[in-house]
């Protein structure tokens, strides 16, 4: 079976709602549906005026060699988020594609802690925010 991508684009093969962000506290947090949700354009369009990805976060087929993150083997996005993000839980969430998850299956639990604060639509370019996506760090003189 295919990995799954926990941080995918809405038309991708497979692709499904993991869950809704939510933005009332201080940093985004990921609510993770039951069970998972087909991406429809029925559904997607329920984020409207918003971008689907800054309401919901998608699980997809991993696009492998389609993807920037990804090196041939593994996937640098979820090797930075264990690296330099913090947990942002202290127990695994309930997650409906863990078992299929690249990120899971690639850096264990760990990605798991992390995983609820991460968000596909990011408006904070702090320095780390931009490590984490695989941005370049801008200097300025």
């Amino acid at each position: 079976m295919s990995k799954l991508c926990p941080s995918a684009q809405p038309g991708m093969p497979d692709c499904q709602i993991l869950g809704v962000v939510q933005r009332d506290g201080p940093r985004p947090l990921l609510l993770y549906l039951k069970e998972p949700l087909p991406a429809t354009n029925e559904v997607l369009a329920m984020a409207s005026p918003l971008k689907p990805t800054e309401v919901f976060r998608l699980s997809a087929v991993c696009a492998e060699h389609r993807c920037p993150h990804f090196d041939g083997a593994d996937c640098r996005l979820a090797t930075r988020i264990v690296e330099l993000l913090p947990p942002a839980v202290d127990r695994l969430p309930s997650c409906n594609v863990r078992r299929d998850c690249r990120w899971y299956s690639q850096e264990g639990g760990e990605a798991c802690l992390r995983c609820p604060e991460v968000t596909t639509v990011n408006y904070d370019m702090s320095d780390n925010s931009r490590a984490v996506s695989g941005l370049p760090v801008v200097i300025e003189r």
